[in-house]
């Protein structure tokens, strides 16, 4: 007889609950294999209490915490657990988040600021300033330096310098970098370059600290323009972050260091001017809030944090572990009494990958927990780092949800779905990624120095995402310069074939691939139910998870001596 005419009706309706393994392989079903005993009653040779008791076990294993509570009465402790979790890393990733946008906003504001103070006729509409002769080179280098002397009385803020820091023990240091040797006769159409690069610098004190030798010097820097590669001014500000206080947080004290550059290194005429701005996070010295007393309240909550993320590693680690024991006593067993092996699609169902999931959040959030207990005690002031982290791992435990999800049915088919998708993703995927990156190099090379979207590699990969969803495909084809009519003939080209066979075809492609995936979940019922061994094996139990006859299970010794849930035995 077949081995489908025999099996539960149970298995047929709740079929979807297992999880779908070696999609597309046939290694633990294949109809046409070595013959295999059938799962009805008896089938299995030499059964005795002990092969019971192993599909007790079995059967107990794979119960959700519902079934498991019913069973032995086992509270979920894992669950309850994991929505404590859930509450708490959210919870601290919003303070996370309102303090880390606090420090990111006041940086970015005192950038604006320095780019309005230090910058001659710097426009908030066009970053790209730039001057194109040797007399506004100079008056914009004079002209940062006059607005630093002034500060105090020039800007809105409170700002305090920082001496000691640039050449000779000044506040500033103004440097240019150019060849050591260089002539360049375009009449002649020769040139003589030494490539090594010379750094000449001078430094400026404030009017408040006058220092024998620094001061209006400044004046009589010459810049050498035939060899010039570029001019930098670099100085150090103070200030203090008082917005923090709204949130009851003790305000910071930054460092901004701040780096004004000329650039010419292109020669071509037009010196570029940037200004980048770094800043440091300290705690502040005997900081004094009236009516507000120190609180520690942050660092204790994220203690809880790090206590409640370790338990649950503890405990998610304990159940994988105990999975592979209860893996090595079934594949024994298989091997000494039937003499057959067990397949690997069978061996991997017993490792949870919900609990590896579990277990990479915890160890993401107790790194970025110890990093924000850093930056609250002002240790650290690593904000982008532990926002990635404790991002990464709030959305690894919002993911985890679905684990309690898939023991539904109705809510197992999107898991079940992309579970079974999955390996023909790939494999299109790969393919897909060939031709993907090859219009991202040609049109990097060929339209890179006509179109601004297409300057750089990234820049072009992301044009190119942006078309597959539709986004500014008006404004690509319009963006592209006439000035050679081949280039723009063949841009108009690359732009509708990439369109066409991505939108019309890889993208129908990939959509059908899931699709169709999610049609042959949808129809197993009328296909006849090809289960595994290990299925076969455990329905061969039809003890209800009420029936009483789970609560006299033994466990393996390490884990009655060692249970970190109760005393007695329990599996997970």
């Amino acid at each position: 007889k077949q081995r489908n005419m025999h099996q539960p009706s149970s298995l047929k309706e709740d079929r979807l609950l297992f999880p779908v393994t070696g999609y597309g392989l046939n290694d633990c079903r294949d109809e046409y294999s070595n013959p295999r005993p059938s799962p009805v009653a008896g089938g299995w040779i030499g059964a005795d209490q002990e092969e019971e008791a192993l599909r007790r076990k079995l059967k107990y294993f794979f119960m959700s915490p519902c079934e498991k509570y019913q069973a032995k009465g086992r509270k979920p402790f894992k669950l309850v657990l994991q929505i404590l979790k859930i509450l708490i890393v959210t919870i601290q990733l919003v303070l996370f988040g309102l303090s880390n946008e606090m420090a990111v906003t006041f940086k970015e504001e005192n950038t604006a600021s320095f780019k309005h103070l230090f910058l001659k006729d710097y426009d908030d509409s066009n970053d790209a300033l730039a001057v194109y002769t040797q007399g506004d080179v100079y008056d914009h280098m004079f002209y940062t330096i006059e607005q630093y002397l002034a500060l105090p009385e020039k800007t809105v803020g409170r700002y305090a310098y920082v001496y000691n820091v640039g050449v000779n023990g000044s506040a500033l240091s103004l440097c240019q970098q150019y060849y050591k040797k260089g002539r360049i006769d375009p009449a002649n159409d020769t040139f003589n370059i030494d490539p090594h690069v010379v750094t000449n610098c001078i430094g400026v004190n404030p009017l408040s600290a006058p220092t024998p030798g620094l001061g209006l010097d400044y004046r009589n820097f010459t810049l050498k323009f035939h060899k010039l590669i570029n001019v930098t001014i670099q100085f150090q500000l103070k200030a203090i972050n008082l917005q923090t206080i709204i949130h009851n947080e003790i305000p910071d004290c930054y460092t901004f260091f701040i780096t004004i550059l000329l650039d010419n290194k292109a020669h071509s005429g037009k010196v570029k001017i940037s200004l980048d701005n770094q800043a440091s996070i300290k705690e502040c010295k005997d900081p004094s809030v009236s009516g507000h007393a120190d609180s520690y309240a942050r660092v204790w909550f994220d203690g809880a944090v790090l206590l409640v993320c370790a338990f649950s590693l503890l405990l998610c680690g304990r159940s994988i572990i105990k999975g592979i024991i209860l893996q090595n006593e079934f594949v024994k067993y298989f091997k000494t009494s039937l003499k057959r092996d067990v397949c690997w699609g069978d061996r991997m169902e017993f490792i949870n990958g919900w609990y590896i999931l579990l277990i990479i959040s915890d160890v993401l959030t107790i790194t970025g927990s110890f990093i924000k207990i850093g930056i609250e005690l002002k240790n650290l002031s690593s904000y982008d780092e532990c926002g990635i982290l404790l991002g990464t791992s709030t959305l690894l435990v919002w993911v985890g949800v679905i684990r309690y999800l898939t023991f539904f049915q109705k809510y197992n088919i999107l898991i079940v779905t992309l579970r079974a998708a999955f390996p023909n993703v790939i494999r299109f995927c790969c393919c897909v990624a060939v031709i993907y990156l090859g219009y991202c190099f040609c049109g990097w090379i060929v339209l890179g120095p006509y179109h601004v979207k297409f300057r750089s590699l990234s820049l072009v990969s992301e044009c190119l995402f942006s078309l597959i969803n539709g986004d500014d495909m008006f404004v690509t084809f319009s963006g592209m310069q006439e000035s050679s009519m081949l280039v723009w003939v063949f841009s108009q080209v690359y732009l509708y074939t990439f369109i066409s066979l991505f939108i019309y075809m890889v993208l129908s492609l990939f959509i059908a691939l899931i699709t169709g995936a999610y049609e042959t979940i949808k129809h197993q019922t009328q296909e006849p139910v090809h289960i595994t061994d290990l299925h076969a094996f455990i329905a061969e139990c039809t003890d209800t998870a009420s029936s009483g006859k789970f609560r006299g299970i033994e466990t393996s010794p390490f884990f009655c001596n060692f249970s970190l849930i109760a005393p007695q035995c329990l599996y997970s």
